[in-house]
């Protein structure tokens, strides 16, 4: 399942997303995942919450970047929970429509039973009319 917390920039998304991480951890037995720009909520995560740098890797377009999220998936058969901040920056989105990235990580989050959660910088009004439901 992919859920979505929506809001403009400034608006608290980076809070709730490390809220619901550390509310997830009380009840989860696998692996939780945690992928951003850069390191600097390493503090702010629990030590089971692996953290990838997503600026690290030489992704160039929203294809690569699902290569890159199909990889993790199929690489720890442990995982159950992904996160995913600044969503539009570290998919390379800029400006295309959601979509098409929306709908490849639903199917990738059910294939390999991974729940995960998206922080987009956008009002919920602006996502396309599938992914409103999506919205926690």
């Amino acid at each position: 399942m992919v859920q979505i917390i929506t809001g403009v920039k400034g608006e608290g998304k980076t809070k709730k997303l490390l809220d619901h991480v550390h509310k997830i951890l009380e009840t989860t037995d696998g692996n939780v995942v945690y992928l951003d720009k850069s390191a600097k909520n390493i503090h702010e995560l629990d030590n089971r919450v692996r953290l990838i740098n997503v600026s690290e890797y030489p992704l160039r377009n929203t294809d690569q970047f699902i290569g890159f999220i199909s990889g993790i998936c199929s690489q720890d058969y442990d995982l159950q929970e992904m996160y995913l901040d600044g969503f539009l920056n570290i998919a390379k989105i800029d400006g295309k429509d959601l979509s098409d990235v929306l709908t490849q990580l639903d199917n990738i989050s059910k294939q390999f039973s991974v729940n995960m959660v998206l922080s987009i910088s956008v009002n919920k009004e602006d996502l396309p009319e599938f992914a409103r439901e999506m919205v926690i």
